[in-house]
């Protein structure tokens, strides 16, 4: 099998940090890109990792260094954190556009989003609809290879404290399959899955059908 480069952008988060250790444990990539703020220590030490420290605002310096074939993207924050529905739409909207148009320019065939359940550009709901707004924008580049993921609440141990997802998370354990919360490290076996069988064309994995997408990519290398 040809190996291949990879880049990740929020690597410091649930789903990017699960998918950074399929990344750095699977032999179809030569070397995986980390796009951060701040460096992660232990898994950027990686013989096949290399730490790309810049600002997101400032993402056209490095412009030159975000090359890769395939890209991962699980950028993403809550309005409660971000602190204005603004600093919101910058972090998950404007920064993976930007990122995406950056690397597509470079040579990238591949882009797999972390989007949301319910995604869609018409919503009336503000995170809803921005989550739809970036996957039509990221459709309109006409990417060789495009994995929109739309999982439920996320399960998982998160490094920050996030008392409403957690209870949301429990209350939707034994929810019907589209509503039940999805486990991080589920999200992040599809994505690569996915990325590795570079499907042609818009590919998207709606919340229940995470689990068959990530398939016997559990466990594995």
């Amino acid at each position: 099998m040809k190996q291949r480069t990879a880049l990740i952008a929020g690597a410091s988060g649930l789903v990017g940090g699960e998918c950074l250790k399929r990344l750095l444990a699977s032999d179809a990539y030569s070397m995986v890109t980390i796009v951060t703020r701040r460096s992660l220590g232990g898994a950027a030490e990686h013989p096949h990792a290399r730490e790309l420290i810049v600002d997101f605002e400032d993402l056209d310096s490095v412009r030159t260094e975000l090359r890769a074939d395939h890209v991962f993207c699980a950028l993403g924050t809550t309005i409660r954190k971000a602190g204005s529905q603004a600093r919101f739409r910058q972090v998950d909207f404007e920064y993976p556009r930007h990122l995406a148009e950056l690397a597509l320019a470079n040579g990238a065939q591949h882009f797999s989003l972390v989007s949301a359940l319910g995604a869609s550009s018409k919503s009336g709901v503000f995170y809803s609809r921005v989550k739809g707004e970036l996957e039509d924008v990221l459709r309109g580049m006409e990417w060789p290879s495009l994995c929109l993921l739309r999982p439920s609440v996320i399960a998982g141990d998160r490094k920050e404290s996030r008392p409403i997802e957690r209870l949301t998370e429990r209350l939707l354990r034994f929810a019907p399959g589209t509503w039940r919360s999805v486990p991080a490290a589920q999200i992040a076996a599809a994505m690569v899955a996915t990325a590795r069988s570079a499907p042609q064309g818009v590919t998207i994995i709606e919340s229940g059908a995470i689990a068959a997408a990530a398939g016997s990519a559990l466990g594995a290398s």
